[in-house]
């Protein structure tokens, strides 16, 4: 069984769904080395991708000459750390954001009958993308959010039926199991519940998680709300409050902050208010620096509560400050009318 599987020396295994076991299965039969360059290439395409939807009205409306900026933003892309780990950990962040935001830039925000299935495969692959099912509620996207809903469960019973046996482990016993994720305070766990487990607050920790995690989705909940038809505001921040609620948050989870800090970028450039290109552009320059791991074998007072959270401030600044509904959904277009 996959989930008896655990990393020599360690307590980590394979902590995802039993769909994900499906969809990744025919790796199995592969050579390790061919496995490795799959997993590149997926990632350096979907990267790409990514950054040919998010900038290309914006590399249109400044009039910028398109190939050469869609290739400067690409290679800034796959320089941001949370790719660069993707990269290295051979992790399907950038796969399942791909899922997500074509989802919802091209289904959700065109009104396809198809909307939501992306968001459901994603969160049958790994729950974490299903905080977009909370989004298309909280939007009233009733049909969406059903479509997507019923998706991700129809993937699930699909794996359930192959795998009965890894079905039951997984939610009765490997879901709960954080010894196989990792330890909370490690520093690369860049979410809140990271940020308070790196405090001397051992015994009231999960109560003030509890608590920063309802505050933050109130705040999200309240931001999204005030401007329903911005879909691709919408994308930007629920990306921004999956990374700052979920217990852990890896470096490489961050690639969900791209949405935000491109959105930050063609408000920043398009309006008069320079506030949200600086904030990308710190943001940015943080995120790729490493900086942050200056706090990784030691605490470095008295900046430790500032330099081992770096991730977790930028994160609320974009929460906070990145522009929503300043752009209608229209406004995004189809991927092959972008570059044309």
């Amino acid at each position: 069984m996959v989930y008896d599987w655990l990393r020599p020396g360690s307590p980590y295994g394979f902590t995802y769904p039993p769909f994900a076991g499906l969809v990744m299965s025919p790796m199995s039969v592969l050579p390790f080395g061919l496995v490795v360059v799959i997993a590149v290439v997926g990632t350096v395409l979907t990267t790409a991708l990514l950054i040919y939807w998010f900038t290309g009205p914006l590399i249109a409306r400044m009039g910028w000459p398109r190939w050469f900026a869609l290739g400067i933003a690409i290679c800034l892309a796959i320089s941001f750390e949370p790719v660069r780990e993707t990269i290295t950990f051979g992790q399907v962040n950038t796969l399942l954001l791909t899922l997500v935001a074509g989802d919802m830039l091209f289904g959700v925000a065109k009104g396809r009958r198809w909307a939501g299935v992306g968001i459901g495969l994603a969160t049958a692959i790994k729950l974490t993308p299903g905080i977009f099912i909370v989004y298309l509620l909280i939007t009233r996207r009733w049909r969406d959010a059903a479509t997507a809903a019923g998706t991700a469960a129809g993937a699930t019973l699909v794996a359930g039926a192959i795998f009965p046996d890894e079905t039951r482990e997984f939610w009765t016993s490997a879901l709960w199991d954080t010894n196989r994720v990792g330890v909370l305070s490690f520093l690369s766990n860049q979410s809140e519940r990271g940020f308070l487990a790196r405090l001397p607050i051992e015994q009231a920790e999960s109560k003030v998680w509890l608590v920063c995690v309802l505050a933050t989705l109130a705040f999200w909940a309240w931001r999204v709300r005030t401007a329903p038809a911005d879909v691709a505001g919408g994308l930007a921040l629920t990306g921004v409050v999956g990374c700052l609620i979920s217990p852990v948050t890896w470096v490489h989870h961050c690639v969900y902050l791209i949405p935000a800090l491109v959105r930050c970028v063609d408000a920043g450039l398009s309006g008069r208010d320079r506030k949200p290109l600086y904030l990308a552009g710190a943001a940015y320059l943080v995120m790729t620096s490493r900086v942050t791991w200056l706090w990784e074998k030691g605490p470095r007072p008295p900046l430790a509560i500032i330099g081992s959270n770096l991730y977790v401030y930028f994160s609320l600044a974009l929460l906070i400050w990145t522009p929503i509904g300043t752009a209608r959904s229209s406004d995004v277009k189809e991927p092959d009318k972008i570059l044309t």
